[in-house]
């Protein structure tokens, strides 16, 4: 029997790493955990977003491949780029405002493939 396998926890009342390979859900890469894997189709999509932000305009970045480390260090080029806040929330990246021209100019410049979403 496995002593380090997590079978229940009542921090956030679920299991929060893979089975398979132990990595947190958001970092799982193996398809085998069960949960939604991270769009791996390798483009980054940039849309403007106002859902459940109290009528709030912010840009947001989805589908970045890389780690948390690397999604933190990005989000800081494109928080300064705009001139405005931001955060990494579940892999995404959210910059305040409606910036979606220069990030996805400043993306291009750092040879990733962006697609406009969301009309």
């Amino acid at each position: 029997m496995q002593s380090d396998r997590l079978v229940y926890s009542t921090d956030g009342g679920r299991v929060t790493t893979c089975p398979t390979c132990g990595l947190p859900y958001k970092d799982c890469r193996c398809g085998q955990s069960g949960q939604p894997t991270r769009k791996s189709d390798g483009i980054v999509r940039v849309r403007r977003d106002r859902k459940g932000r109290g009528g709030k305009t912010v840009t947001v970045v989805d589908g970045v491949p890389g780690s948390e480390a690397e999604l933190n260090a990005l989000a800081q080029q494109l928080k300064k780029l705009c001139g405005s806040g931001g955060t990494v929330k579940d892999g995404n990246i959210e910059i305040q405002g409606d910036h979606c021209e220069k990030v996805i100019a400043k993306l291009s410049a750092l040879s990733y493939k962006v697609k406009r979403a969301g009309g």
